[in-house]
Parts: C-alpha cells; sequence; structure tokens
C-alpha cells in the first residue's frame, strides 16, 4: 500500500455512510472495573505527548488510517457486519484508558457488548467537501484523548464503494494497516456477520508481557547504558533529521507537509536490493545511502538516527492488531562513498536492533531524562519495509488500497519506504518551510540517484 494522506488517496464523490460505536456499547464501558493488564510503555508515551501537547494549545491529531475499494454494487448489512466482525477479532479495538492522576487504567469491553452505530452523512457531489469532511470527522473521532477513538466510513456508488478506516495510533501501526484491506474483504466476501478465521493473538496481552519484562530491568542495565551514551553524543537529546530544516529553536511547532512518490520501479528495485543483499538487504542500503546525504548536503560528518524495527518478535503476534514498534539507536560516520558504508551500517543495526525491544520510554525513565514533548515525534525516522508478501498486497493498486497518514504540525521529518510490486514509493511528512522543502527535495532526488547506480553496471 502506498502510504499518503487523505488528501492524496483519489477520493471519488457519492453517499456517505458512517460507523462509529454505538451509544451502547459506550454506556457499557462507563461501568466496566479495571483491566489489569497495563498500557504499553509506547500507548502511555503517546498519550501523554498529546496531553502535553493540547495543554500548550495546540491541537494535533495522530491518527493513520486505511482506504480501499470494495467493487460492485455494496451490501451495506454485509459491510456492517465485516466491520463489526473485524473489531471484535481484535482485542486492542474494544479497549481503552482512563486517566487516575498521572496513570492510565485499561477497560476492555466483552465481545457482546460491542455494536456499531450507523448513520448516513448524505450525498457529496464535490471531492473536496468530502475530503474535508472526512479528515474532520477522523480528526475528532480518532483521537488520543477520547474513546472510542476509531471510525469507519464508506462513500457509496452504483459501481463501488470506498472504505476510509481511521484510528489512533494508540492501537495500530503501520503493519496493522496493511493487513486490513485483505481482512474486511475476507469477511465481507463471507457476508459479514461472523467471524470464523483462527484466533488472533491480543495486543494487549503483549503490552502486560513487554511491560513486564522492561519493568525487571534497572538503570545499570547495558541498554539503559547504551541508549545513554547515544543520547549523550546527540546533546544530551534524541535525533533529528541529518538536514537543515528552516526550524526556529524553541519557535511554536510548525504545520507539517506530505511528500509522496514513485522512488524507483521494479527493475532498479531489484537491482538495489541485489546490491545490498550481502550486508542485510534495502534497509541498511537506505540507511548507508542516508548518512552518505548527511554528509553531502548536511555537512554532518557522523550519521545518528533511531531506526524503528517491528517487535512482532514471536509469529502469533503477526496477525494482531496493535503498536508493536520499537526503536535502535544507530551512528555511522559518514563515509566517502556509498559501497564503504554498508558494512558499518550492518554492524550497527546488528548490534543495536536488540535494543528495539526494550520499550524507549522505559529507557528514559530510567535514565532519569524528563523530555517535555512539545511535538508528536520524539525524533526523525527512516522506515523501510518490503509489504509484496502481505495478503492481498497483489490486489492493492486494483483496489485503490492506501493507507493513510494525518499531516497536522511538527518539527520532525518521518519517512517511509515502501516496497511494492511496482517499485519503491516514497512518503514523508517535513516542516513546512522552504527550507525544509528544499531539502527535503535533495534528499530525494540524491536517494534516488544512489538507489540506481547502485544497482546498476559496475
Amino acid at each position: 500500500m502506498r502510504i499518503t494522506d487523505i488528501q492524496r488517496c483519489d477520493i471519488r464523490p457519492g453517499r456517505l455512510v458512517e460507523w462509529t460505536l454505538s451509544p451502547a456499547t459506550v454506556a457499557a464501558a462507563r461501568g466496566l472495573p479495571e483491566d489489569t493488564r497495563p498500557p504499553a510503555y509506547i500507548q502511555e508515551s503517546h498519550i501523554r505527548t498529546a496531553r502535553t501537547v493540547r495543554e500548550d494549545g495546540l491541537f494535533v491529531p495522530t491518527w493513520l488510517g486505511a482506504a480501499f475499494d470494495i467493487p460492485g454494487p455494496v451490501d451495506l448489512d454485509a459491510l456492517e457486519g465485516a466491520l463489526r466482525a473485524w473489531t471484535l477479532r481484535h482485542e486492542t479495538l474494544r479497549s481503552g484508558f482512563r486517566a487516575d492522576g498521572d496513570a492510565l487504567r485499561r477497560f476492555t469491553l466483552d465481545a457482546g457488548d460491542v455494536s456499531l452505530h450507523r448513520e448516513d452523512a448524505g450525498q457529496f457531489t464535490d471531492a473536496t467537501a468530502l475530503v474535508r469532511h472526512l479528515q474532520d470527522r477522523f480528526d475528532v473521532t480518532a483521537d488520543a484523548l477520547r474513546w472510542p477513538n476509531l471510525m469507519y466510513a464508506a462513500v457509496v456508488r452504483d459501481d463501488s464503494a470506498s472504505v476510509y478506516m481511521a484510528f489512533d495510533h494508540s492501537n495500530v501501526d503501520a503493519y496493522s494497516i496493511y493487513r486490513i484491506p485483505s481482512e474486511i474483504h475476507e469477511l465481507y466476501a463471507g457476508r459479514g456477520g461472523t467471524d470464523d478465521g483462527a484466533p488472533v493473538s491480543s495486543y494487549i496481552d503483549f503490552c502486560r508481557i513487554e511491560r513486564a519484562d522492561a519493568d525487571r530491568i534497572d538503570e545499570d542495565h547495558e541498554a539503559v547504558a547504551r541508549w545513554r551514551e547515544f543520547i549523550r553524543r546527540c546533546d544530551g537529546t534524541l535525533p533529528t533529521f541529518p538536514l537543515d530544516l528552516g526550524v526556529e529553536p524553541g519557535g511554536p511547532l510548525p504545520e507539517q507537509k506530505m511528500m509522496c512518490e514513485m522512488l524507483v520501479g521494479p527493475e532498479d528495485a531489484a537491482a538495489f536490493e541485489a546490491y545490498c543483499r550481502p550486508y542485510g538487504g534495502s534497509l541498511v542500503g537506505v540507511l548507508a545511502a542516508t548518512a552518505l546525504i548527511a554528509g553531502e548536503i548536511g555537512g554532518a560528518s557522523v550519521y545518528r538516527t533511531v531506526v524503528p524495527f517491528h517487535t512482532r518478535v514471536k509469529s502469533k503476534w503477526s496477525d494482531s492488531v496493535g503498536w508493536y514498534v520499537g526503536g535502535a539507536p544507530i551512528e555511522v560516520p559518514v563515509p566517502a562513498d556509498f559501497r564503504s558504508a554498508l558494512p558499518a551500517v550492518r554492524a550497527q543495526l546488528q548490534a543495536a536492533r536488540p535494543l528495539s525491544r526494550m520499550p524507549l520510554a522505559r529507557m528514559l525513565r530510567l535514565l532519569g531524562t524528563d523530555f517535555r514533548p512539545t511535538s508528536p515525534d520524539l525524533y526523525s525516522i527512516v522506515s523501510f519495509t518490503d509489504a509484496r508478501a502481505l495478503p492481498g498486497a497483489e490486489r492493492w493498486d486494483a483496489l485503490s488500497a492506501y493507507g493513510l497518514i494525518r499531516v497536522s504540525y511538527g518539527d520532525q521529518v518521518c519517512v517511509w519506504l515502501n516496497r511494492l510490486h511496482d517499485g519503491v514509493w516514497f512518503a514523508c511528512r517535513y516542516p513546512d518551510t522552504d527550507v525544509a522543502y528544499k531539502n527535503m527535495r535533495l534528499y530525494v532526488e540524491r536517494l534516488r540517484a544512489l538507489m540506481v547506480s547502485a544497482g546498476g553496471p559496475s
């Protein structure tokens, strides 16, 4: 799936139908006792960040979503059944948090108490108005500081329907989003209503296990020492993107923009992967290229970053919806050329990857470091995913499937590179400044040139 924002996912007019969790479901949640399974550290950090940014007077939507088509005249009852069955399949979607002082207390509904409320929002003849309506609705409903914090919608036409689903980030990651079109199509093809698939492991159980493991370590643990040294080398903070973004230090949080385009086609993507394979593959190559660009454009002598890795280390979590992401810190001397950077990046990733299984929020707490969040992103990222083997990936183009990112405010850069069947797609959100736009364009063009030349004739 291409990652983009809602403005670029080819929304077409039609009759809009919306689903939220029903008033009866919300009422049932109010009386629930505490679920003693705690939030994941990443969930807790996300919600606290949203709260502090809101207290600073800024509303910063951070939802993720999915968009895809259902061909043919749609059966709304069957689609509603599929959406409900999918929601019940993933326990985290019927779980939320209550604030108790500084603590978050979880509650979780039984599947039998969950129902959807359908509402006809009317006919939209103008695509721009429809995009604006959907974004506004998702901003309010899929908000970190409320519950329920998910919403589904369908734009219905005579020959098809386009489905849009939005979630607060606390319950989903990109991998969760990638799986949605195939799962909803399967449930819809079965005419909705029941979920006859194998049980799916619960992200809430993962949260309990991960937090218990993280709470066993103390400030003398090797992982804490490695993060302490990394942050010291970053001048006491977490790394930003290695190019000038034109952001005023201590100034107001800037608006962001989205950049989306194909980086290289399938032949160049395959050649680049083959070139980088002896060193660990395309992720190593992308980070090596970024290190080189950091020196060429940004004048850096060392490239430091936090690399996102999934934490689905056991197969039982592979089908589960949740936020299974951790970060691994790496630092690479800016190389003289692309080839010489590859072994250095590989060695850094191999040494650092185990650190991604220790939640960063726990590390910072043990370090005694108080990063009062003033931005939804603690640091910038460059992420690479090969999504071709995911269920339904071969149909994503035909179904107009997209992963949606809400672009609002932020002073960091988040880059996502997705290897799809038609090549490698580039997406990023970056501060809306002239300097950031210029440097991100230079970064994209230089990254493209390095990928093409690395895979070309030697």
